[in-house]
């Protein structure tokens, strides 16, 4: 896809920016208390390096379990992957079922809504013990939780971006015969869709969160798991390297749901062509 003149030069400057960034770290963390929780760029690059591309290790080399040196990043990120990938397809799936249904529902709506509310506003972490009760140690505690964090962000979504459909083309529709089903396939439907995406980019951080939530508080696999074994050893390059690593395919998730949307949501003008019009 070729880029804007605009966007190749913001490209520009965010590479910039990231060098910058990058630079101030180094110098800074030469100071040995600030790398103690900074940590330095450097051996976190190297960290990773050696995470995907493992080199030999020293047979007196000593290394917490878990940690680099002898972790299957492969096998404990493959987890986080599936963990939130799952959460996110199930979390989605629901919030777009429950917010075209009480959308389009006003009686349900009007019974259900302080229940939502209240559901909301509850702190999900404190759930994390409860699914590790119902569903054991295993990936299917993490997905609970996680989806718990994805469901509201599209149901709330996808529940106004009904409710905000133009009375005037939905009077149009039923004047041409459109029965309900036709109506939330041509009108329902595409009036919703800008929302759910604009969802779903929150969503994928989202459930990447509640997955590695879930790891901290009871896992043998994950990256949250390496995270949590390098915190308590005070190994903060690891630390930063995990999240670095997590960063990086939260990016790639939502740069597939952007390609996704692109070719969804053509139909809709872009910003600079809606200035033409």
């Amino acid at each position: 896809m070729k880029l804007a003149p605009h966007e190749g030069n913001a490209r520009v400057w965010q590479l910039l920016l990231l060098i910058v960034l990058l630079v101030v770290w180094h110098l800074a963390s030469r100071d040995t208390q600030v790398a103690f929780f900074l940590g330095e760029p450097i051996k976190v690059a190297g960290r990773i390096w050696s995470w995907f591309l493992p080199i030999a290790v020293p047979p007196n080399a000593i290394f917490p379990e878990g940690l680099p040196g002898n972790a299957d990043i492969y096998r404990h990120l493959g987890v986080t992957l599936l963990e939130t990938v799952l959460a996110f397809g199930i979390g989605t799936l629901l919030g777009l079922a429950c917010g075209l249904w009480l959308a389009l529902a006003p009686t349900a709506s009007l019974i259900l809504d302080p229940y939502i509310k209240a559901a909301n506003s509850m702190p999900r972490v404190i759930l994390a013990p409860i699914f590790a009760l119902w569903f054991g140690l295993g990936i299917w505690s993490k997905v609970a939780l996680a989806v718990t964090l994805v469901f509201f962000i599209v149901f709330f979504n996808v529940y106004q971006g009904v409710r905000e459909v133009s009375p005037v083309v939905l009077a149009n529709a039923r004047m041409l015969g459109a029965n309900q089903r036709q109506l939330l396939r041509t009108v329902y439907l595409p009036s919703a869709t800008s929302w759910v995406f604009s969802s779903l980019h929150t969503s994928v951080g989202l459930a990447f969160v509640g997955a590695v939530v879930g790891e901290y508080l009871g896992s043998a696999r994950g990256v949250g798991y390496l995270i949590l074994q390098a915190e308590g050893t005070f190994d903060v390059n690891t630390v930063f390297a995990g999240i670095a690593v997590l960063t990086a395919f939260a990016l790639v998730l939502d740069g597939l749901v952007g390609v996704i949307e692109r070719r969804l949501m053509k139909w809709q003008p872009r910003s600079g062509e809606a200035e033409k019009l």
